[in-house]
């Protein structure tokens, strides 16, 4: 699976990419990253991607023409799905990753300032996503955020694809070694159920927390 991320700031997206699992998802050719400077794009002699918005009111809005230029340039001779990162668009849920996953080609276009000229949206036929109820300074975090989310759906990214905790029952308090913690005079110790190898007691536990904590 490719990813192709249009944004203001491409360091961003290199520097979480590259690492930890994404990284060597990378290396292995299970996945692909790749981060594009919007400006590359930009016509003008002063190499703005911004401009007022018409109407009025605070800010700068991301023009439509640049944006427009970059995608299709990345979509020459493919049929990638185009998104928008938008506070106002629709949410990033492991089912949206999931069936995100289905697709060979993604370009991301990082949001920024006020948002982009409606009309890329609508030329691009982009889809507006967004990655929880809160205003960011920009779109480069939900643009991560759907590229992880997305990645770990995807067969041989994670060790062991059954480390999909939505796929597993899972508990939402987890304990390691060793047993027994001791703090300002106080011992903290790791359940005895879990310690016990009695599986579907263990299961019953984690059920149990799970609902507690849902």
């Amino acid at each position: 699976m490719k990813f192709h991320v249009i944004t203001l700031f491409p360091e961003v997206i290199e520097a979480y990419t590259s690492a930890s699992i994404l990284g060597r998802a990378q290396k292995e050719k299970k996945l692909s990253v790749k981060a594009y400077q919007l400006r590359d794009s930009v016509t003008n002699k002063w190499g703005k991607a911004d401009e007022r918005p018409y109407g009025g009111g605070p800010g700068m809005v991301l023009q439509a023409e640049p944006v427009i230029r970059a995608v299709e340039k990345i979509n020459k001779g493919k049929k990638a799905k185009v998104i928008f990162t938008s506070p106002g668009g629709k949410p990033l849920t492991n089912a949206y990753a999931k069936a995100l996953a289905r697709h060979k080609e993604v370009v991301i276009v990082c949001g920024r300032y006020e948002g982009i000229d409606a009309r890329a949206k609508k030329i691009l036929k982009a889809e507006e996503v967004s990655a929880g109820p809160y205003i960011l300074t920009g779109g480069e975090v939900p643009a991560l955020a759907i590229i992880d989310a997305t990645a770990r759906q995807l067969k041989g990214v994670l060790g062991r694809f059954e480390s999909l905790e939505e796929r597993r029952v899972a508990s939402r308090d987890v304990y390691t070694r060793p047993e027994i913690i001791t703090h300002k005079g106080r011992a903290y110790r790791v359940p005895k159920v879990l310690l016990s190898g009695h599986h579907a007691k263990i299961d019953a536990q984690r059920s149990k927390t799970r609902s507690l904590g849902a």
